[in-house]
């Protein structure tokens, strides 16, 4: 499934993905990949050594997820008092996984749970199914993904490299969309 020239850190992050794919089988639920490992399942490829996963799912799921999780050996870490709401982080090997819990607001706009003033794009939860060294996963949208990306940084976000590094493949990943969109 993954070839030599992969590190171990990235092994154990795809290893515990595919966990979580199968975890998502069994509770009949969807989720969505974000951040530097949606960029590289966009592009087929790996980018870079990533920090963690970072998932978004329905706030609906989060219940029979987060007890799922912990029957399958995940362990789950604290979120500061902001993100409960929204977000749950668990451990696994040493893979630090993160959760993003969406739903609609009051208009039918699609926010991440109790953050209503940060309405998501109608397409934000891409329908297609992305590979990478064996894995099929769905994706936040591109446009998604670089709005968040500058969000960040219009609400004051330290800057970090790999999001200037992130921002210019997401360009080319719109870019190339629309180029095949085309035809």
């Amino acid at each position: 499934m993954v070839d030599e020239n992969v590190g171990l850190e990235t092994k154990s992050q795809l290893h515990v993905l595919s966990e979580i794919i199968e975890i998502f089988k069994e509770l009949d639920s969807e989720f969505w990949l974000r951040g530097g490992w949606a960029i590289d399942f966009l592009l087929g490829k790996i980018t870079r050594t990533h920090s963690d996963i970072d998932i978004v799912t329905w706030i609906t799921t989060r219940e029979q997820l987060e007890k799922a999780l912990e029957k399958a050996g995940y362990e789950k870490v604290p979120v500061g008092e902001q993100f409960r709401n929204r977000q749950s982080d668990f451990r696994k090997d040493n893979v630090e996984v993160s959760f993003g819990y969406v739903t609609h607001n009051s208009d039918g706009r699609i926010i991440l749970n109790g953050l209503p003033e940060w309405g998501w794009r109608e397409d934000a939860l891409f329908q297609q199914y992305f590979q990478l060294h064996g894995i099929s996963a769905k994706v936040l949208h591109p446009k998604q993904l670089l709005e968040e990306k500058e969000t960040y940084e219009q609400i004051g976000r330290p800057y970090r490299q790999k999001d200037a590094e992130s921002k210019k493949l997401l360009y080319r990943i719109i870019s190339d969309f629309n180029y095949l969109a085309r035809y």
